[in-house]
């Protein structure tokens, strides 16, 4: 089997897609099809040398395709109106949307003409008039083609869809005469179609607008001067500048110079991070002062930026349960209440010998109705448009399952180190004793632990911000400790247990030691001779957003474990500091394991939030997994449903609150689109409905749907 990818301009809308199924699922060689529709490709899976008549069968239909070879490109004529690729972005050329403004005149004329017939059919002429006539052909030539174009390949393939609908209501109002009912429905849908397609489009953007966030050109390092080039000619290794106020081209760590970064595109941060030499740079994200020379990490279509751009749009491409719901829905509705119209046309006249007319109208009214347009096209703009969103905030989602899932998740298990606390130590206590001062303390204990390479040594050294005192014969005892001369007198540094050994241990210190162990920090005695100068304490300090985390999750009503590998002890205080409701720790990574489905079978859906890698298992177990601090990290993209690009805990009710409006989003739609229907079926019934009322109708609920569905774009948060 191989794998052929197709832009394909001509879908822009879940009928096209359709079309593309039931034309290519008939071909003994296509074993699968994948659609990405807000980016217009297709991608086929057929047996070797199928790929000709795969896109020969595209052609046929009408879908002029265009045929994606290696590195994005594409073989035929390079059309304007889409991308093959999120990475690739083109903007409309001056000559596109000069057409569109011809186009636009041509549809204004149309529409004049098809209120001036329904005027003067209405007033001072009958219906079946040449003046009448004259305007209302004229009207259906100039916005009629494309929409019967579609009808005959719709026909074709056997496809019920909107435009062979509308067709066929068209060409029945002709048939009984009703010239100006059939000009205003095919204007009135032309209109709808454009206005559609205009809606669409700011959701496909939304996801491009990620890509046209890196800059085109790089200023490179060249014969000891600077020089502009493509950027996707600059290969890792290469030393770039980036100026004030310019966007990072390409990944990299800064290797000179000194700026606060807005790294908003990628992370969600609002407030611009300083950076450093040695810190690393994303693409897309904004200098906003000094001049940076950094050594780029990741060619363009590795960066960051492009990893998040791809996700998305895989992510995209997948069918959230509501839209396969949706789907399924659709492919049973649109049969039956076509049908149902032939009977309405079929059997009063023959059952009571009614006219045949009026019923033949009632029954083009409810085929117009009929089409499941803005029930089908809600679902994806809803879903995309919920993407987008996330991805501004930093909230990178693998899927619209997983952005559906998150509004029903129940508990969330969290790991403790990296996650709830920042997964480093930190000196969190100095505590002197006798007469030496808390800054004499802290001199002389990081003076000598910053000749040692341990956790916890260099989590002192760090403490202390002054000048160093001059430390000789260190010697490490035996894991417990050191011992040295520091500024000509000795000086030892050692935890409880080295510390009873030597003797220096007294009921001052026993009781503060008792106290600080008990919080879970690991604790250290220095002295010098016989005398103690102090006790130090150093922990893995919790994340300043913790805390407002597990307050936000615990007003949505989801209830919090944690699942960790660190002693009970340790793991009791952090929770009792942040408000965990149950705590399990000495874990190993399959004990998180056994620990996630238990919690799923007591609660229901769980999510896992870890640091991707130890917690791999955890994670893909879980309703959703979300890994902690996801940006420039490959495995934490690769093994999260869920990705939270900065090291923050608040995306997860974040996504939580997201995935709720998402969902009331979707049923709203459903309700809307349905509603309206039910609505027009019975006017239609009555007789009270008339063709353009239904197109007006139809389409309408579709933009209504789109533009309820667009409202997640302007999501910033809360529930």
């Amino acid at each position: 089997m191989t794998t052929t990818r197709f832009l394909v301009p001509a879908m822009d809308c879940p009928t096209e897609k359709t079309i593309i199924e039931n034309r290519l699922g008939k071909m003994g060689d296509v074993e699968g099809l994948d659609f990405d529709l807000f980016d217009r490709i297709v991608t086929v899976r057929h047996r070797e040398g199928a790929d000709a008549s795969v896109e020969a069968a595209l052609a046929d239909i009408g879908m002029a395709p265009q045929r994606i070879v290696e590195g994005g490109a594409r073989s035929g004529p390079i059309d304007e109106c889409c991308a093959p690729t999120v990475e690739q972005v083109e903007r409309p050329s001056l000559a596109g949307a000069e057409a569109w403004t011809r186009g636009a005149w041509l549809l204004g004329l149309a529409g004049a003409a098809a209120l001036a017939a329904e005027i003067l059919a209405l007033t001072a002429m009958s219906e079946d008039s040449w003046v009448v006539i004259a305007l209302s052909v004229a009207a259906i030539v100039v916005t009629g083609p494309a929409t019967f174009r579609k009808a005959i390949t719709a026909a074709r393939t056997l496809t019920l869809n909107i435009n062979l609908l509308m067709t066929i209501a068209v060409v029945g109002a002709v048939a009984i005469s009703e010239w100006p009912e059939a000009a205003m429905v095919t204007v009135l849908f032309a209109v709808a179609e454009l206005i559609e397609s205009r809606s669409v489009d700011r959701a496909r953007d939304a996801i491009r607008s990620l890509m046209a966030l890196s800059p085109d050109t790089a200023r490179v390092q060249r014969d000891g001067g600077w020089a502009e080039v493509a950027t996707r000619s600059v290969q890792p290794g290469t030393l770039i500048q980036v100026l004030p106020g310019e966007r990072i081209p390409l990944d990299g760590a800064i290797r000179q110079g000194s700026s606060a970064v807005d790294q908003a595109p990628i992370t969600g941060e609002s407030v611009p991070v300083d950076m450093a030499p040695g810190d690393t740079v994303f693409a897309g994200t904004i200098n906003q002062q000094g001049a940076l020379e950094i050594e780029v990490t990741a060619g363009q279509g590795d960066t960051t930026l492009a990893r998040i751009a791809r996700t998305i749009r895989e992510a995209q491409s997948q069918k959230a349960p509501t839209e396969r719901f949706v789907d399924r829905f659709a492919r049973w509705y649109t049969p039956a209440v076509v049908m149902f119209a032939i009977g309405v046309a079929v059997v009063p006249p023959l059952v009571t010998g009614a006219a045949f007319q009026p019923w033949l109208y009632k029954a083009l009214v409810l085929l117009v109705i009929a089409c499941p347009c803005a029930l089908v096209i809600s679902t994806p703009v809803t879903i995309v448009s919920g993407l987008a969103a996330a991805a501004r905030r930093g909230l990178l989602v693998k899927g619209g399952v997983h952005l559906e899932q998150g509004r029903r998740l129940r508990v969330i298990a969290l790991d403790k180190t990296g996650t709830l606390t920042e997964g480093k130590p930190s000196l969190v206590d100095v505590i002197p004793h006798g007469s030496t001062s808390r800054d004499d303390l802290l001199r002389r204990a990081a003076s000598l632990e910053a000749m040692s390479n341990h956790p916890i040594a260099r989590a002192v050294a760090r403490g202390w911000s002054g000048d160093m005192l001059a430390a000789a014969d260190v010697r490490s005892v035996e894991g417990k400790g050191l011992e040295g001369v520091v500024a000509g007198a000795p000086l030892a540094i050692g935890s409880h247990r080295l510390a009873e050994e030597r003797g220096v241990c007294n009921a001052d210190v026993e009781r503060d030691l008792a106290r600080l162990e008990a919080e879970g920090k690991s604790v250290m005695v220095v002295w010098s001779g016989d005398a103690v100068l102090g006790v130090l304490a150093v922990a893995d300090t919790v994340r300043e957003t913790s805390v407002d985390a597990v307050r936000a999750l615990h007003a949505q009503g989801i209830r919090l474990a944690m699942l960790t590998g660190d002693n009970p002890t340790t793991a009791k205080a952090v929770a009792a500091r942040v408000g965990i409701d149950q705590v399990e720790a000495h874990l190993l990574p399959e004990d998180k394991l056994a620990a996630i489905d238990r919690l799923a079978r007591e609660h229901g859906p769980v999510g896992m939030v870890g640091d991707g890698v130890n917690d791999a298992p955890a994670l893909a177990r879980a309703t959703i997994g979300f890994a902690m601090g996801a940006a420039g990290t490959d495995t934490a993209l690769e093994t999260a449903d869920v990705a939270l690009m900065k090291d923050d805990l608040r995306g997860v009710p974040d996504l939580v609150a997201l995935s709720r409006r998402t969902g009331t989003t979707l049923w709203t739609n459903i309700a809307l689109s349905i509603g309206i229907k039910v609505v027009f079926f019975a006017l239609a019934l009555f007789g009270v409905a008339t063709l353009w009322m239904a197109v007006f109708a139809d389409m309408g609920a579709s933009l209504l749907v789109a533009a309820n569905g667009l409202r997640l774009l302007r999501y910033r948060g809360g529930s």
